[in-house]
């Protein structure tokens, strides 16, 4: 079925043949006419599909018609993150060209007074992550009254970082006669209940089974220790022995791991890049860029750059650390094999993420094969290496050095009853046995996660409770009460 059928209008289709374009994607083909009829769409389809294009050239035919008043925009796009919205910008851009059409971008990390500027030209369409779309609002520099379509892209997502309280809010901001859609690669039950809350007798859009992965990436599991330096080194065999990787996305699961595994990667002679939610937007959007356009080949990243994001040409993606939700197993690897071209997905497991790995086999509907043994192959190691481990960390360090002044008092007690009786064999007195002390146990970190404005969003360590390790010098000097008289 080509372009023309589907209803758009002659510019677009126009815009779409100059970007060489001639044949919609199956979401594309199904959703664009439910669209132009003005219907609540629900969309679901795996990533690398087309989902941006199926809303984004529906819009540009609604909004040939119409003006666009100050601080009042027509469409609204809301995104999980300032990459996403940027991506739908770059949309709209290539789309848009015959159109003349305001296109403003409300993300954070960007001026305030720049985006005011956008807002007061009027806006046709507004494309914003929540946190910043209510900041302007709640300034009064935003009515969301005129809004006749509202989309919200990778429901998911926005769940995954706890939006949807912000998105409710949205919701009852914009008029009940809006024109919703839904898109979304994965259709977990808390999206379809929200979906039921904010659709109205939606067209259910369905072109592949839910939280599948695309047949054109070829899948693989790696069997790793536990250490981090050994798992490094794992990770750059690996690198060093695919002949067909042009680039590829490192995904690690805290972002302190990808400031540290970057550091490591370019220490070893390659070109990495990082990316995390941590970073200003000037950097992220330079990293970013830097990989889109091949100056950097690998980019090592958080989950910031695992949803949605439009780079057709990654060869490869390698997870380093298993994803705590399977869901984001179907996003990352689903930045490589798109549009129809090949991909291959590594994923490095220890014997630790034995139950993730059941759970992301379990949402895909599939074994993953191992690549060169399973865990079994790791599992003495593993041991080994957890006991080095603990030799190194200070619960190591002061067992030893309890050991040693142990042996060293023993010593000392046989050497005494020599000294003071002069007899020579005496025995030395016998040391009262005590149990060993168990370790002290490290408080087990919970990821949290942090919009744009500071709430919760993307994966962090834990968060000091009063001072934390810290206490400033000035607490700690002595205070000298003062006599009465």
């Amino acid at each position: 079925m080509p372009f023309s059928d589907l209803g758009l209008s002659e510019k677009v289709l126009n815009a779409v043949e100059a970007a060489g374009y001639t044949e919609p994607t199956p979401i594309q083909a199904e959703a664009i006419p439910h669209v132009l009829a003005r219907r609540d769409v629900l969309g679901i389809a795996q990533t690398g599909t087309g989902k941006t294009a199926a809303f984004t050239l529906p819009m540009l035919t609604l909004l040939e018609n119409g003006r666009a008043r100050a601080r009042m925009p027509r469409t609204l796009i809301l995104e999980p993150t300032r990459e996403l919205a940027a991506q739908v910008v770059e949309n709209f851009d290539r789309y848009g060209t015959n159109h003349k059409l305001n296109v403003a971008l409300i993300i954070g990390g960007v001026s305030f007074a720049d985006q005011d500027a956008k807002l007061m030209r009027g806006t046709d369409v507004l494309i914003a992550t929540p946190g910043r779309l209510l900041d302007h609002f709640e300034r009064g520099k935003l009515l969301l009254t005129g809004v006749e379509l509202l989309v919200i892209d990778e429901a998911d997502r926005m769940l995954d970082m706890g939006f949807i309280p912000d998105i409710e809010r949205i919701a009852k901001m914009v008029p009940f006669t809006r024109q919703t859609l839904f898109f979304s690669a994965t259709m977990p039950p808390e999206i379809e209940r929200l979906a039921d809350m904010f659709l109205h007798n939606p067209q259910r859009v369905e072109v592949a089974r839910p939280a599948s992965t695309a047949a054109t990436i070829t899948q693989r599991l790696v069997a790793t220790g536990s250490e981090g330096q050994a798992k490094r080194e794992r990770l750059r065999d690996l690198i060093r022995g695919e002949a067909e990787l042009k680039n590829g996305i490192i995904f690690c699961n805290r972002k302190r791991d990808v400031a540290l595994l970057q550091k490591s990667l370019v220490s070893h002679g390659f070109d990495a890049a990082a990316l995390h939610g941590d970073m200003d937007q000037r950097a992220r959007t330079t990293a970013l860029d830097a990989f889109r356009n091949g100056e950097t080949a690998l980019l090592v990243a958080s989950d910031v750059a695992a949803r949605g994001l439009d780079i057709p040409a990654v060869s490869h993606v390698f997870n380093f650390d298993v994803p705590h939700h399977p869901e984001d197993y179907v996003h990352r690897i689903g930045r490589t094999g798109r549009a129809g071209r090949s991909g291959t997905a590594y994923t490095l497991a220890g014997p630790e993420d034995a139950r993730s790995l059941g759970a992301i086999e379990s949402l895909i509907g599939q074994p993953i094969p191992w690549f060169d043994g399973d865990l079994s192959t790791v599992a003495a190691s593993a041991g080994d290496t957890g006991t080095r481990h603990r030799g190194r960390s200070g619960e190591g360090r002061r067992g030893s050095r309890a050991a040693s002044g142990a042996a060293k008092g023993a010593a000392e007690a046989g050497d005494r009853p020599r000294a003071r009786g002069g007899r020579g064999a005496s025995p030395a007195p016998r040391a009262e046995s005590r149990p060993a002390p168990e370790p002290r146990r490290e408080p087990v970190r919970e990821e949290r996660v942090r919009d744009e404005r500071g709430r919760r969003g993307e994966a962090e360590g834990d968060t000091p409770v009063g001072l934390g390790s810290h206490v400033p010098a000035f607490l700690l000097r002595p205070v000298q009460a003062k006599k009465e008289k």
